[in-house]
């Protein structure tokens, strides 16, 4: 079983995540955000992974911090998991409709981080979280994880689906990118013999 458990303590946050990567989508969340509690039980449940999160962050400041912190160590956790990758598919793409959304997510797990954002925020709140974080939430996960990520908002208005779409997205890729092939086990999805 790929698991990890990562503890990250600042003097803006205190984050415990619990991950397993060949779960069942079980997840237990606190991040001290509903919004961001919905987003992440999403991406367990769609990526099946068993996740369990709790957050303290300065939420009195605004939720900057617990976003990018979360992402930090849920980044760290994956990587953690997965250790070198050997056997897993590495690619994956989707397009995921949500009502009247359209979102494009391609994942390389190749332990080079990059991130193509393109998805325009119609609103700049769903209900008092900025829709800026979005992006600020992605951009650690990438960093920590070392994910190529192509997130691409084809066309939709609804801020809320928009989001929904891209955390669903990225959850189903990565369950794909990471799935084991029988066959390819023993082997690094790589030329080089490391990922």
């Amino acid at each position: 079983m790929r698991k990890s458990e990562i503890i990250r303590k600042t003097n803006e946050t205190d984050i415990r995540i619990y991950l397993n990567i060949d779960g069942i989508g079980e997840s237990n969340i606190n991040t001290g955000s509903g919004f961001l509690n919905h987003m992440l039980e999403l991406f367990a449940k769609h990526g099946r992974f068993d996740l369990n999160v709790y957050c303290n962050g300065d939420k009195e400041v605004d939720y900057h911090h617990s976003v990018e912190d979360i992402a930090i160590v849920l980044g760290q956790a994956f990587k953690e998991a997965v250790t070198e990758k050997r056997g897993i598919s590495r690619y994956s793409d989707i397009l995921l409709p949500m009502d009247e959304a359209l979102v494009s997510i391609a994942v390389d797990f190749s332990g080079r981080s990059y991130l193509v954002f393109n998805a325009e925020m119609p609103t700049e709140k769903v209900g008092d979280f900025d829709t800026e974080l979005i992006r600020e939430f992605f951009t650690a996960f990438t960093r920590e994880c070392g994910l190529n990520l192509h997130i691409n908002l084809m066309y939709g208005s609804n801020t809320h689906h928009i989001i929904e779409g891209i955390f669903k997205g990225t959850a189903r890729c990565l369950r794909c990118s990471l799935n084991i092939i029988d066959e390819l086990k023993d082997e690094i999805p790589s030329t080089k013999g490391v990922l």
